[in-house]
């Protein structure tokens, strides 16, 4: 609005009428938000179906879903949702669709007015369910304040979740399945793991179309080890093995000592990407397909053998 537009009495008027009206959506939101928390009002330690209730403190909430890189066009599930903090969080700030599951009725009904409240209910769904019986495979973020054993429970459903899925958990992580990243926000830690393709196997692979080659991966979670073959009868072992998602980084020397960088992406039984030497030079097209059924993500290690007496 121009200067000379404020000078018009009615025009005046209404930017005071809008500017009071910016105003009187937080305050109302607030009421909302107060008469939702006279329909329950739960209590910090209180018992449910495998945890007690403990809240993630805002600002940790806000980095969990940083660490996650969400945006609007992901789509977030929260296990086990308590009041709904975190879906209504990743609606509001990211503008994302959002799931929370919930056990406790109680608890569902106060997150699904808060969610109502905070004015992303379209977009944040809180429902009432148990985490090991509701499909979230669809998800492209789950989050979680859960216990350690828990973790360990619903892992190996996370590592049949799509390649590139990111979880995050505040404060517990999953054993030997270590963390893509940590971060902590006031003594308290989150833990990032992106869910990693299936790479492990033999594989038939070539440049350009020409003469196959095998590649062998070996995988335990996200670490990868494998060799290329350069020539035949002659091998050489992977350095620089990165696996992210569907995204399989790795170098190694070839048959004259040259040091060649790959980058492919892996879908199913197929892969695809390029390589080519260190420094400016020409890339070569890389193509392959897995030799034999794809092996599972990790191999649990063999229990220690006990001595005879």
């Amino acid at each position: 609005m121009t200067t000379a537009g404020l000078r018009n009495p009615l025009a005046l008027a209404a930017l005071v009428l809008a500017t009071a009206g910016l105003g009187a959506v937080p305050a109302a939101r607030a009421q909302d938000r107060a008469a939702c928390e006279k329909l329950y009002a739960p209590s910090v330690g209180q018992s449910g179906k495998d945890v007690i209730w403990v809240p993630t403190p805002d600002e940790l909430v806000t980095r969990m879903l940083e660490m996650a890189r969400t945006t609007s066009a992901d789509y977030v599930v929260d296990l086990g949702a308590g009041d709904g903090k975190i879906p209504i969080a990743a609606a509001r700030q990211f503008g994302a669709r959002a799931k929370g599951i919930e056990y406790n009725p109680d608890m569902v009904k106060l997150a699904q007015c808060l969610a109502k409240a905070a004015g992303v209910a379209e977009r944040a769904r809180i429902v009432q369910g148990d985490i090991f019986k509701e499909d979230f495979r669809s998800a492209t973020v789950v989050t979680m304040y859960l216990l350690p054993e828990l973790n360990i429970r619903l892992r190996p459903t996370l590592l049949e979740m799509r390649p590139g899925t990111r979880v995050v958990s505040h404060a517990f992580d999953m054993d030997e399945w270590q963390a893509d990243e940590e971060q902590t926000v006031d003594g308290r830690t989150a833990y990032l793991w992106i869910v990693p393709a299936r790479v492990g196997g033999r594989w038939e692979v070539a440049e350009n179309g020409g003469e196959p080659r095998t590649l062998t991966l070996n995988q335990q979670f996200q670490q990868v080890t494998g060799s290329l073959q350069v020539r035949k009868g002659v091998s050489r072992p992977l350095k620089d093995v990165q696996l992210r998602g569907d995204e399989l980084r790795f170098a190694y020397d070839d048959e004259r000592g040259r040091r060649q960088r790959a980058t492919v992406k892996v879908q199913g039984d197929a892969l695809s990407g390029s390589v080519g030497g260190v420094g400016p030079g020409r890339t070569r097209a890389l193509a392959g397909r897995r030799l034999g059924a794809a092996p599972p993500v990790y191999t649990p290690a063999a229990a220690p053998a006990q001595a005879s007496l």
